[in-house]
Order: C-alpha cells, then sequence, then structure tokens
C-alpha cells in the first residue's frame, strides 16, 4: 500500500506497523521499508512517531541515502513547530552537497511551503548547478528539481533563464508550466467569467495529469544486473539459465543495449537493479517456483525496484559506471551515449 493512498482506503497507521514488523524480517530493506511507514505517520498526523522512525534510521551505520533522510526528517518537524531545527538540518543538507536530487527537492520545497521563497529559490538552484552542469539530458529524478525551481522563480517575477527553458522542454502537459505556475491564477470558484473558469479546470486537470503520471512509476523501469561472481554461481547451479546468460561481457552489453532502447523510445525514470543468488532463491521460494524458471528473473527484478533496491540510469556524468568496473561511465558502458 503506497503512503499516497487515500485515508478513506487505507489505516495509515496500521499500515505503518506493518511496515515497521516487514522492515524487521528484512533489515536489507529496513531503510527503504521504514521511510514509507514514516511517511504513513505523516499522513495519520503522528509526526512525533514519524520523528521516532526518522532517528531510528539515523543512528544506523549502514544508511544508503542518509541526507534524504535527514531532509524528511526537517520537513516534518517544520510542520509541527520544531522551525529552528528544522532549518539547521536543512541548512547541514545544503552544505553536504548530496549528489542524489530528492534531498535537494525535500528541503527546497520545505522551505517553499512556508513563504521562504527567496531560500527555496537559491536552494532549488544550488542542487541545479550541482547535479546538472554540463548535463544534455537531466535524468528523470531531477525533473521535480527543475519544475520545482521553475515554480517559485515564477512566483518571485524572477527572468527565464536556460534552466527555466529546459523545464518548459521537460514538461509535456499540454498546459504550459508558464502557466501552471502563474501567481496570478483564478482560484476563486466564486467568479462569474465562466472562460476564467474553464481555463483553471483545464490547468488543474494537466496537474492532475501530471502527478498521476508521478505516482504511477513509483520506482524506476529497472534492468536486472548479475556481477561476475553472482553470474557464475547463478549458472553453476542452475544451467537452464545459461541460454539467458552465455557471458558475463554480453550481459552487461545487453543491459547497456537495453537501456538505450528504452530511452530512445521515451521511457524515463530507467534504473539497474543487482542481483544476488541468495536474494534471487528467496524470491522464487515466495513465488512458489523454481529458481531455474527463467521467467522469474524479470519479477524478481521488478520486485527489487519495488524495494528501493535500483540505481538511477545512465549515471551521473563524470559518475563510476554501473558495471562495478571502477572506470567513469562515459569510459565504460557509456562510450556513445
Amino acid at each position: 500500500m503506497r503512503p499516497d493512498t487515500p485515508a478513506e482506503y487505507v489505516d495509515h497507521n496500521a499500515e505503518a506497523a506493518r511496515l515497521e514488523r516487514t522492515a524487521g524480517l528484512y533489515p536489507e530493506d529496513a531503510e527503504h521499508l521504514l521511510l514509507q511507514a514514516a511517511a504513513h505517520l505523516e499522513l495519520a498526523d503522528d509526526r512525533p512517531r514519524a520523528t521516532t522512525l526518522y532517528d531510528r534510521l539515523l543512528s544506523s551505520t549502514s544508511l544508503e541515502n542518509p541526507h534524504l533522510v535527514r531532509a524528511l526528517k526537517a520537513a516534518n518537524l517544520w510542520e509541527y513547530g520544531h522551525e529552528a531545527e528544522a532549518r539547521a538540518i536543512i541548512d547541514g543538507v545544503r552544505a553536504a552537497s548530496p549528489r542524489d536530487p530528492a534531498p535537494w527537492v525535500i528541503v527546497a520545497e520545505s522551505l517553499e511551503a512556508h513563504d521562504e521563497l527567496e531560500a527555496a529559490q537559491e536552494t532549488f538552484t544550488e542542487g541545479a548547478t550541482l547535479l546538472l552542469t554540463d548535463v544534455t539530458d537531466p535524468p528523470y529524478a531531477t525533473h521535480p528539481l527543475l519544475f520545482g525551481r521553475h515554480r517559485v522563480r515564477r512566483m518571485l517575477g524572477m527572468p527565464h533563464d536556460a534552466w527555466d527553458t529546459r523545464a518548459d522542454t521537460l514538461h509535456k502537459a499540454p498546459v504550459s508550466l508558464d502557466e501552471l505556475h502563474d501567481p496570478k491564477r483564478v482560484w476563486s470558484l466564486g467568479s462569474d467569467n465562466p472562460a476564467e473558469l474553464q481555463a483553471e479546470i483545464a490547468r488543474l486537470q494537466s496537474e492532475l495529469t501530471t502527478a498521476r503520471e508521478a505516482l504511477s512509476r513509483p520506482f524506476p523501469v529497472a534492468i536486472l544486473h548479475w556481477p561476475a561472481d553472482e553470474l557464475a554461481e547463478l549458472v553453476a547451479a542452475y544451467p537452464s539459465l545459461e541460454p539467458e546468460y552465455p557471458s558475463h561481457e554480453e550481459h552487461l552489453a545487453t543491459i547497456e543495449t537495453s537501456l538505450r532502447e528504452l530511452a530512445a523510445s521515451g521511457t524515463g525514470n530507467l534504473g539497474i537493479v543487482p542481483g544476488t543468488v541468495p536474494s534471487y532463491e528467496a524470491f522464487a521460494a515466495s513465488e512458489l517456483a523454481s529458481p531455474a524458471d527463467a521467467s522469474l528473473l524479470p519479477q524478481y527484478a521488478t520486485t527489487l525496484a519495488a524495494r528501493g533496491r535500483a540505481v538511477a540510469w545512465p549515471p551521473e556524468r563524470g559518475g563510476a559506471c554501473w558495471c562495478g568496473s571502477g572506470r567513469v561511465y562515459e569510459g565504460c558502458h557509456g562510450v556513445g551515449a
């Protein structure tokens, strides 16, 4: 059950408790599961308990994305009166310069929600400068950074710059970002001008469509990646899978080719999930199926992505290649991309 499910269809407290229990059973996925639990608690208006979960995560020494947890904690704290602590955490997140766009978006939107528009604009811009300088094709995960920056700058009456233009290009809805983010939009349903009301309905429908599209893909379309030692163990244990993986080199090449084809077809939010034999065997057992069944492989990849195990593709410019070679992506599988 996703946290965005309407309250009338879910008991958010019960769902948070279920996710906490599940995190105890699957400690390797505890970070992702507890973040979902905290989201449910926030929706249940039990913000102090959500903060307790964020603190529980931050006490761990093995977090994959501590900046994201801190950003979520700050946004939550500010919502129930702990402004000074929230501001201090936000300053710390900005100073840490995370390479993931999500913490930047969360702290900037928190500032925006509390009418700190100048600070929000500066935060969005800092994130964009860090993550998107010299990036020709902004990854899907960075789109909210550009859209949020466009929105705040529009409210501040600032002129368009190159990134605002890029945001306009990435925005695919029929109503333009300039119109959606216009601070002079007519919100009053008491207007006696049918044309104004019809225009506002069209804008709201466009916003709703965009929000639904974002929620319809809460995790990436992911391709399964077997590291060399795991692949060797897999085909040794289940020889029937060898036709799927003639060699490790061909496996890596197929991953890159498949992702490029998906990107060329217009599919966004792409990722790669690393597989392990024990995890795959456990998944097969949960499906009451044999690990030798090749049809389980895409289901396994989707399940790993849904559990937050996917790494975004393509890597950021200058980032390490996803294959684990240690070389930069542009000099490895990203050659000619």
